[in-house]
């Protein structure tokens, strides 16, 4: 009778309790358009436009235009500043505006494994049209390809993982912590030139408020267009 009191006691208490934080799920399709190069020996540039369709790849959830200049220090690494402006739609209300100023150093850390590992890292100045605070954010990028042919870049396989951190709370809903991870597999496949496609999977978790916890399914394209 007491277990079975202390069981039925258990059981109201979890009933009771408050719900506990949700994972949701999306289905999305991202689609990065970028352009880079040199503009003058080591002064180099990118400049990308990425729509993000999601809702289950009904409708725009972001749109984003980022461009940056740089200088390549060595063939193996490149310091840029940069600058973005996302749109964010609202359903039967104002877009939100999102600005970003951001310090890169992306670095070809060498040839393991007979493919190449290399380092994207990315500090971040966000201000959004909701909020008047600004917040920082670190993101860290690593990479990895491998050639599915010896001697040949026709086809590459593709692994990269991203995470994020943002080092403050701001009023427009950014929390000091764990922000989101990126996680992609899929292929590199050689175009014409240096240009490259990327296509693949990603898989995109993100920290929401509350603990609650959002999940998106990407079919991710990107296309690098080198010169």
């Amino acid at each position: 009778m007491r277990r079975l009191a202390l069981c039925l006691f258990a059981c109201l208490a979890l009933l009771s309790a408050p719900a506990r934080a949700a994972t949701s799920e999306d289905e999305q399709f991202w689609l990065n358009l970028t352009a880079m190069g040199s503009i003058k020996d080591e002064l180099v540039y990118f400049a990308e436009v990425q729509p993000r369709i999601g809702d289950g790849i009904s409708r725009v959830d972001q749109a984003l235009f980022r461009g940056a200049i740089g200088w390549k220090l060595s063939p193996s690494l490149t310091l840029y500043q940069g600058f973005a402006h996302v749109v964010v739609p609202i359903e039967a209300g104002k877009d939100a505006n999102e600005e970003r100023s951001f310090q890169q150093i992306s670095w070809t850390m060498g040839k393991p494994w007979g493919g190449e590992l290399s380092s994207r890292t990315r500090l971040e100045q966000r201000w959004r049209s909701d909020g008047d605070d600004m917040g920082w954010r670190l993101r860290e990028m690593l990479r990895y390809e491998k050639p599915l042919k010896a001697n040949s870049d026709a086809i590459n396989a593709l692994v990269y993982a991203e995470g994020f951190a943002a080092l403050n709370d701001t009023d427009w809903g950014a929390r000091s912590g764990f922000d989101q991870l990126r996680s992609f597999v899929g292929a590199e496949l050689g175009l014409p030139g240096a240009s490259t496609l990327e296509v693949g999977y990603l898989n995109q978790l993100i920290n929401q408020r509350a603990g609650n916890t959002r999940v998106n399914h990407v079919a991710s394209v990107t296309l690098f267009f080198r010169h």
